[in-house]
């Protein structure tokens, strides 16, 4: 039992990197696809480098060496998602974009903040 529990959660790490690559990738083609003004191209920058950073902080934690390192590096992951969520926020309240245009990657953001917060808190179950 305790080995086909071990193989969903590889298997479920192995999902979430090419998750959350296939997010920044949205990332950077929404922030391709915005106007060129002074506003959208700073509100889209921060998305850029937040939206982007999950990947890579998701990767780290991926090859973590410990459970408090890998929840430490999912609580980066969190951090950045929220962050990119704010900055998405704007980018509709600032009428850049159309609520619309962002509703999937918005709800594609808040999807992983999910996944991400019950994975560190079953981690960190374990490890109490």
């Amino acid at each position: 039992m305790k080995e086909r529990r071990e193989m969903n959660e590889e298997s479920e790490r192995v999902d979430l990197r090419q998750r959350t690559k296939g997010f920044a990738l949205r990332i950077v083609r929404m922030f391709g696809a915005l106007p060129k003004s002074t506003e959208a191209q700073v509100l889209g920058k921060q998305a850029l480098r937040s939206g982007t950073s999950v990947g890579a902080n998701y990767r780290e934690a991926y090859r973590s060496r410990s459970d408090a390192e890998f929840v430490a590096k999912i609580g980066d992951c969190l951090k950045e998602l929220d962050e990119t969520d704010y900055w998405l926020e704007l980018l509709v309240d600032a009428e850049v974009l159309a609520c619309t245009r962002l509703a999937l990657l918005q709800d594609e953001c808040n999807q992983l903040i999910a996944i991400l917060t019950t994975i560190s808190k079953k981690v960190k179950s374990r490890v109490r």
